[in-house]
């Protein structure tokens, strides 16, 4: 899979359960958020999940859309867009009432000196959406910085304990929801990911472009959970079917603990490159635990392997980047 082209195509691929999970809940299906990373290979899987089932749902998109082309790409695929932006009352105001809300608007990158403006997106914001999509179903993008780091994962059961303020407000981004939640009724879920990757950015595409380039990887954050995000997207809309009051929480990753070392290694052998390591792996690293995901909608489809074999290609193949990088290694919370 060398071209944007296979790997759109591949990422917007519906299972059959997911197929059969889309013709359950009533209603449309609106998309806050969808201009990001993974909303719109997302919009594009429910469309194709929904057509495929023979289902007459819209799927309606919300971003500011600032890239036009995609904007009209996702026109031309079937998916309504909306254009505008979500802090802005008047615009919020206007939207549709919709029966199934996928929320995925938030802010990470660039928190450090505009703290403020991560709180508005990841804890104001989703107050004003609770309110306005009181009578819907709720599947909240959540992350799982909101734990500590860990030696072995931690599950739905544990407490939340988030280091820095881009964690933090993603605490309160869940605390929000939950409470309209508890006042209106709300069925939710709150999905709590780490680390989608696609071809053009995340971990692996990290791992492998410093080995081609022999770049040193610092091993200090020695362990990593990964999910396709074909497969993480497939689990938040089939986790419409599982909104409960209070919010059902749930991990999405992929269900193995990856070495970084061992990672680093396997691309080696790939591209014969011998990579390069800086300091040694902690005994903790930022590690979920996906039994309940897993007992709900079985695992991932692609296998790390897959993953890994993929990666190499594209970056030998010099495949375009989004120039996103995960900060995976970030142990302080400071992104």
């Amino acid at each position: 899979m060398t071209t944007v082209e296979a790997l759109e195509n591949k990422l917007s691929e519906p299972s059959t359960p997911l197929i059969e999970d889309l013709r359950r809940p009533e209603g449309d299906i609106l998309v806050l958020g969808a201009g990001g990373k993974m909303g719109p290979s997302l919009a594009k899987l429910a469309k194709r999940a929904v057509d495929a089932g023979g289902s007459q749902k819209r799927i309606i998109g919300v971003s500011r859309f600032s890239n036009e082309a995609l904007k009209s790409e996702l026109e031309d695929f079937g998916v309504e867009v909306i254009a505008g932006d979500l802090m802005d009352e008047s615009f919020l105001e206007k939207l549709p009432d919709v029966e199934n809300i996928i929320y995925m608007a938030g802010n990470k990158f660039g928190t450090t000196g505009r703290e403020h403006f991560t709180w508005a997106m990841n804890a104001y914001l989703p107050g004003r959406i609770a309110k306005k999509y009181k009578n819907s179903r709720i599947v909240v993008f959540s992350t799982g910085n909101v734990y500590p780091l860990t030696r072995s994962g931690a599950t739905e059961e544990d407490h939340a304990n988030p280091i820095g303020e881009y964690a933090q407000s993603c605490l309160g981004r869940e605390r929000v929801f939950e409470y309209f939640s508890h006042k209106y009724h709300t069925p939710m879920a709150i999905y709590r990911l780490n680390y989608a990757i696609d071809l053009r950015y995340g971990v692996l595409l990290e791992i492998a472009k410093s080995v081609w380039e022999e770049n040193p990887i610092d091993l200090q954050m020695g362990n990593v959970n990964v999910i396709w995000q074909g497969d993480a997207n497939e689990i938040a809309l089939r986790s419409l079917n599982h909104c409960t009051s209070p919010p059902n929480i749930l991990n999405v990753t992929g269900p193995e603990i990856l070495s970084i070392r061992t990672l680093a290694k396997e691309f080696g052998k790939i591209m014969g490159k011998t990579p390069v390591f800086l300091n040694e792996p902690q005994p903790t690293a930022l590690l979920s635990k996906t039994d309940k995901a897993n007992q709900l909608f079985g695992r991932p489809r692609v296998t790390v392997e897959e993953m890994i074999t993929w990666t190499a290609d594209w970056v030998k193949a010099g495949g375009s980047e989004l120039g996103k990088p995960t900060h995976f290694q970030e142990r302080s919370g400071k992104f």
